[in-house]
């Protein structure tokens, strides 16, 4: 599978400058471009299959919780995903929350 999915764009595009460097001197550039465009075609193709495969699982997980959700009444829980970028603020800046909290503390 990979062989095809990454190998065969690959080796388009070698074909390719292998012409562009030692074809025939009057198809050196349409050869050139025939090559790296079928092996960039291939490529999308798998990225775009790739993306659509993707859609599918997140249908998948979604039917299931549906399915969940109908025999027991609740929601099933959400996986924990990565926060992300966790930002910091420089010394001395004051926010909402930190703000109410000193409130809260002071009453």
């Amino acid at each position: 599978m990979i062989a095809v999915r990454y190998g065969l764009p690959v080796l388009l595009l070698l074909a390719g400058i292998v012409f562009l460097l030692v074809g025939p001197s009057g198809a050196r550039v349409e050869a050139w471009a025939m090559f790296t465009g079928a092996g960039l075609a291939v490529l999308l193709l798998n990225v775009l299959y790739r993306v659509g495969v993707s859609g599918d699982v997140e249908r998948a997980r979604e039917e299931e919780a549906r399915s969940h959700f109908e025999e027991t009444g609740e929601w099933p829980e959400e996986e924990e995903r990565p926060a992300g970028r966790k930002w910091r603020l420089p010394e001395g800046i004051a926010t909402p929350e930190p703000e109410a909290a000193e409130r809260e503390r002071q009453r």
